[in-house]
């Protein structure tokens, strides 16, 4: 086999075949290390090295051995440890046998060769290695043809895929978002025990999901990872409000769109202009208040009336579901999803200051966020739509600067507070305050009065006038 020890070119791979050499184990590079080599991809900060023999025994002899002497974590329950060294993270392990509970994705844990540990595993992409002792530094040890599926662009699991699965249903998550990561296919038999086992993904935590749905989000086309999902079932166990969307229903000739394929395109055009992996989850979770507000009428069709406000909602218990962070995070989303479609209103009529200083007002420091959104969502086939809803956002964008510019709207501070408003009546905390604050509001964002400090001063004397409220200007 080839020789690739232009691949262990940094010293720590040395430092690592010396340790082993000394303790007398056979030391071997494995996985993504192995695999984005090959590959020609850029390299992550984490390396994987399998021994056979005690990994956390390698691990303290390679901290030793480096002139920083890291600090090595372990955990012996699973044997394993960890150093970090130079902005890499090498996690040390001995070679094992793996064998599974049907209930539990835990296995009990024997001693083995690297044979063993190839075979357990989770796709032969994976399972290659690069030998580490000096005779035979660089090696590539490919037992399951893992270079050749590589090259074939195929996604297979080095035992039969059930096994594999079964033994650890978060396999099936990971093999689907290699497919969408790499733009691989995933084996004819392995999709199909995937769908076999699909129920399986229950025993798996929410966390471990949650990370793979992430890297199915940040990849340069989910849509792959999130079609392979539903074909599967998984997507059902995992997120059935993505899946009720699903199918378009007819009366009376009447139809919707499939909003399932709908979103899938919305998450596809937002990628390509952001990185912000909440913005994805928004773009995903935009239209999932659809489903339960689909309503006919005979003489409009198919409507959706409040959808935003019940996505907003549902945002909210998916996130406590599935653990997502409840926390900035999930109100920028219910955020974004509650807000989606007021600029797609604004561009389909007349653009007004009035609704534009709103929108810039509700939305805050998110306006572009919100923006990027709402172009993605611009899903229609028919060019000259295509065209003018476009031209239209340009007009919108073009109307935030300006009146962003001009009436300062963005993180809004009202120029008179409740302490002044108070003061200057000589009245307690009282319900007229507040309203004459909401109407010093609606006054700036209408265009009655500029955002400025007199104006808004005279407008409080103005309103206060109204309420019978005695002035007392000192």
């Amino acid at each position: 086999m080839a020789n690739h020890k232009s691949a262990l070119t940094h010293s720590i791979f040395r430092h690592i075949s010396e340790a082993a050499e000394q303790l007398d184990y056979p030391a071997y590079v494995i996985g993504g290390f192995v695999r984005n080599h090959l590959m020609n991809r850029p390299q992550k900060n984490d390396i994987d090295i399998v021994t056979v023999g005690d990994g956390i025994a390698l691990a303290k002899a390679v901290a030793a051995s480096l002139p920083e002497k890291p600090k090595v974590s372990y955990f012996k329950t699973y044997g394993t440890a960890m150093v970090h060294f130079q902005a890499l993270d090498i996690e040390f392990v001995g070679a094992r046998i793996e064998s599974y509970s049907e209930d539990s994705r835990n296995p009990s844990i024997l001693p083995g060769s690297l044979e063993d540990d190839q075979n357990r595993r989770d796709f032969t992409i994976n399972a290659m290695a690069f030998d580490l002792g000096r005779e035979k530094f660089g090696k590539l040890i490919d037992p399951f043809d893992g270079l050749k599926d590589l090259e074939n662009r195929l996604i297979r699991t080095p035992l039969e895929p059930e096994t594999t699965f079964n033994d650890d249903p978060l396999r099936m998550m990971r093999a689907i978002r290699f497919a969408a990561q790499l733009n691989f296919k995933i084996d004819e038999n392995a999709l199909a025990a995937i769908t076999k086992f699909s129920d399986r993904i229950k025993i798996i935590s929410e966390e471990r999901i949650v990370t793979e749905i992430n890297k199915i989000l940040e990849s340069n086309k989910p849509s792959v990872g999130f079609l392979l999902l539903e074909e599967t079932g998984l997507l059902g166990h995992i997120l059935p409000e993505l899946t009720a969307l699903k199918g378009i229903d007819e009366i009376e000739g009447q139809k919707h769109k499939d909003n399932f394929y709908h979103t899938l395109e919305v998450v596809d055009n937002i990628c390509a202009n952001t990185d912000n992996l909440w913005l994805r989850w928004a773009a995903l979770l935009h239209d999932i208040g659809k489903a339960p507000t689909k309503k006919f009428h005979d003489r409009v069709g198919w409507t959706f009336h409040g959808h935003e406000f019940e996505g907003s909602k549902m945002v909210f218990k998916l996130f406590k579901r599935l653990k997502l962070p409840l926390n900035d995070k999930m109100k920028f989303v219910q955020k974004m999803v509650f807000m989606s479609s007021r600029p797609i209103a604004l561009a389909s009529e007349e653009v007004t200051d009035s609704a534009v200083r709103r929108l810039v007002f509700d939305a805050g420091d998110f306006v572009e966020d919100l923006m990027i959104l709402c172009e993605a969502d611009i899903t229609t086939k028919n060019k000259k739509r295509f065209r003018r809803y476009h031209d239209n956002f340009k007009m919108v964008r073009q109307k935030i600067t300006e009146v962003e510019e001009r009436d300062h709207i963005r993180n809004f501070q009202p120029p008179i507070s409740g302490e002044l408003i108070i003061q200057t009546f000589d009245v307690k905390p009282s319900r007229e305050i507040g309203m004459i604050k909401e109407a010093i509001k609606e006054a700036i964002l209408e265009g009655e009065i500029p955002n400025e400090f007199q104006a808004a001063y005279n407008k409080m004397l103005e309103l206060g006038q109204a309420l019978g409220l005695k002035a007392h200007v000192k």
